[in-house]
């Protein structure tokens, strides 16, 4: 059996920058295990398998997975899986298109070339101190913003908020991968487990996600989840209002922008964000 395939780059001004992606379709007949073999072997950070397409509604089922587990919920491959259904199979490259991914129904809107999704409603949980972070990182008492907490966050994947208070202490970033890893599996509420380190000043918003992975310290080039953590706890404790870029992915060689537009009012949270995507390639996966 084989099945079609394509490779994007998402949250990419031009390709070969931003995140990879993997979108294989005609998926529904796979296993889980197939899925997480295939997902193993292309070893991007994430790909996608669509299992179900409605072209009378303009919707998809889809799943997501690491090259180490499936995931609940993952922006960069949400928006492009979105880019492919808009402009390779669904007709007339419809503006609005509906995702179901394993946490429910993800809205999708195309502006122009930015492809928009709007996140689940966020959950604030634990907030940690930043002693903890110079027993596995280099970082320093004083390298961290101390306007903010630190804190878990999820709409769908958890990350830990880390707020540093300069952009050399982003860019010097070390962590020593065993350490961190106990200390995630301490203090994470799930199996994904993951740190968003990020630094803003004034309008000029500068990320990194780090996690581990297959024994491995990772770094991710741009991070959609770990974006609308990050505009949720912005929106709940900078301003009630934000419009913006994330710039992610500059000390790995891909350089990625995420777009951010969200409100808070009322105690509900408006959370979109965006990005472009670049079409890369397209094959044939023999299974």
């Amino acid at each position: 059996m084989s099945l079609p395939f394509y490779i994007v780059d998402v949250f990419a001004d031009k390709k070969y920058t931003g995140n990879q992606l993997a979108v294989f379709t005609e998926a529904g007949n796979l296993s889980t295990e197939e899925m997480q073999q295939m997902a193993r072997e292309i070893n991007f950070a994430e790909s996608t398998f669509i299992t179900k397409l409605d072209r009378e509604k303009n919707k998809a089922e889809i799943r997501i997975f690491t090259p180490a587990h499936e995931m609940q919920f993952a922006g960069h491959p949400i928006i492009g899986t979105s880019w492919v259904l808009i402009n390779k199979i669904f007709d007339h490259s419809p503006e609005n298109i509906t995702l179901e991914v394993p946490i429910g129904p993800i809205a999708i809107h195309k502006t122009e070339d930015l492809i928009w999704l709007k996140a689940a409603q966020p959950k604030f949980w634990d907030v940690f101190a930043k002693e903890d972070f110079p027993s596995f990182s280099n970082l320093t008492i004083d390298d961290f913003d101390n306007q903010y907490l630190i804190q878990e966050v999820t709409t769908g994947s958890a990350f830990v908020m880390v707020p540093l208070n300069s952009k050399r202490a982003l860019e010097n970033l070390v962590l020593d991968k065993d350490k961190t890893d106990g200390w995630l599996k301490k203090h994470c509420k799930t199996d994904h487990r993951a740190l968003y380190f990020y630094y803003l000043e004034d309008s000029k918003l500068f990320s990194r996600m780090l996690c581990v992975e297959h024994n491995q310290l990772v770094e991710d080039a741009a991070t959609g989840s770990a974006s609308t953590c990050l505009q949720a706890y912005l929106l709940k404790y900078h301003a009630p209002e934000i419009e913006l870029i994330n710039h992610q992915g500059d000390y790995i060689n891909r350089p990625s922008q995420i777009y951010f537009k969200g409100k808070l009012a009322e105690n509900q949270f408006d959370i979109k964000i965006g990005g472009k995507a670049q079409f890369v390639a397209k094959g044939e996966w023999e299974v």
